[in-house]
């Protein structure tokens, strides 16, 4: 948890909070997709919460970067999700709404590798076999998988 979270946090609790972050598909090559097994038990994108004074290109940056050992070259945005389908309530009670924008990476670099303080491993998955996913990562890969730039 960022610190400025963490400061929200003292002065609300774990009253919903309205959190913006940015998830990142990275496809390689072969067009199979990079998730990550989080240590929470499933899998996802990289992807995380936006810091003070970030864009949203720089969060999805960042986070892909920390989670995977990968630097993005380049990105497009594919949506924007907000609403009552992406409100999470925390193991700890915390409560959130989560505005989350999504991006595809097709030109990268580095060395994949993977976090260990927030995931087991991080590695591609060819889109017929796809790993069990959380509600919010279901959400963006459908969009993704029925849009026009998937191929």
């Amino acid at each position: 948890m960022s610190d400025y979270i963490r400061e929200l946090r003292s002065l609300v609790g774990t009253r919903p909070l309205i959190l913006v972050g940015a998830v990142v598909i990275i496809q390689n090559e072969n067009q199979q997709i990079l998730l990550q097994h989080r240590k929470d038990g499933d899998w996802g994108l990289p992807g995380g919460l936006m810091e003070p004074g970030e864009s949203l290109e720089d969060t999805a940056m960042r986070e892909a970067y920390e989670e995977t050992g990968l630097r993005i070259n380049h990105i497009t945005m594919l949506d924007l999700f907000s609403g009552p389908d992406l409100y999470l309530k925390l193991k700890n009670g915390d409560e959130l709404y989560s505005v989350t924008a999504l991006y595809l990476c097709k030109d990268f670099s580095g060395q994949l590798m993977s976090d260990q303080t927030e995931s087991h491993e991080a590695r591609f998955f060819d889109v017929t076999d796809l790993p069990s996913l959380n509600p919010a990562n279901n959400i963006y890969l459908k969009k993704f998988l029925n849009s026009d730039v998937f191929c």
